[in-house]
């Protein structure tokens, strides 16, 4: 699916309408490294591709009906956001059918309310065809713009303390949202692993290193707070045809990273929504998750 240009900008370009001039001018030195990231997260805008998360990499041409299908999504979930108070929520999609490993969503990120109202949501996408992924910034209308399998949407309010880290985070320059990010992917990457990192474990890593921003500053020390905390990732009973399938058919899906002795008893242990999902209440970090369809 060809991605729809967004009438959102990146995150330097909005944080810089926040940050005074005498600030700007008196962080000049700095200004070319944030650039830089401006660009990297801007890469929506400045490099055509296709990135995709939790869904297939083909390429589908949209239809008047999926378009419809998708804004209706975004609009009553926008309604349904704004009616429960939340400022920062974990919103899941169903972008394709995994319901053969026991998961009902593919695809997890964090969104927002800014200061003029409008939800944002910051989610880490897949470069199709190849094995690295980008962070970035879009509204609800293009969140559920991504070829879903299922039109349905479900989100985790996080407790007021979790919100406050997250938003806190969110609406600093991208550097601090994006400091755990790994760019290499696989969708099946090792929960406690750093060789590379798929997108619903980039949120939980993300959402430790709010929590505890002036401690973590490294994937290991997040993923020891998510120990801690007691996550528990989702195993999934993989055998070795799938996983040669898998690893053969696609750039994007990789197996090393896990343990030999878990590998080689097919057992691969990765961050699903479902698992997060099942998680926070348990962890005392949010509210039971709610759930839209259309």
């Amino acid at each position: 699916m060809t991605r729809i240009p967004t009438n959102f900008g990146p995150y330097e370009r909005e944080y810089q309408t926040r940050v005074s001039r005498t600030r700007r001018l008196l962080k000049g030195a700095a200004q070319a490294i944030l650039t830089a990231a401006a660009v990297i997260l801007a890469g929506v805008f400045l490099f055509p591709l296709n990135a995709h998360a939790g869904r297939s990499c083909e390429e589908g041409k949209p239809t008047a009906a999926t378009i419809v299908k998708g804004m209706q999504l975004a609009e009553r979930t926008s309604q349904q956001l704004d009616a429960s108070g939340a400022k920062v929520v974990l919103l899941a999609r169903a972008g394709q059918d995994l319901s053969r490993y026991g998961l009902r969503y593919s695809h997890l990120g964090l969104a927002y309310k800014t200061a003029d109202g409008n939800w944002r949501v910051v989610h880490k996408l897949n470069q199709c065809g190849t094995a690295v992924a980008t962070v970035y910034r879009q509204g609800l209308g293009e969140f559920f713009l991504d070829d879903l399998y299922r039109y349905e949407a479900a989100w985790i309010v996080p407790t007021p303390v979790v919100q406050a880290q997250l938003l806190a985070a969110l609406n600093e320059p991208p550097a601090r949202i994006t400091r755990l990010h790994a760019a290499p992917y696989s969708i099946v990457s090792y929960a406690w692993g750093h060789k590379y990192q798929q997108s619903n474990q980039w949120v939980i890593e993300t959402l430790a290193g709010a929590m505890e921003p002036g401690t973590i500053v490294n994937r290991d020390q997040a993923q020891a707070w998510l120990h801690f905390k007691g996550y528990e990732p989702t195993t999934l009973r993989l055998g070795p045809l799938t996983r040669l399938g898998g690893r053969v058919g696609s750039a994007n899906v990789a197996f090393d990273d896990h343990p030999n002795e878990k590998r080689f008893s097919d057992r691969i242990e990765t961050v699903t929504v479902d698992s997060v999902f099942a998680w926070m209440p348990r962890a005392g970090l949010g509210a039971a998750p709610v759930v839209l369809k259309l």
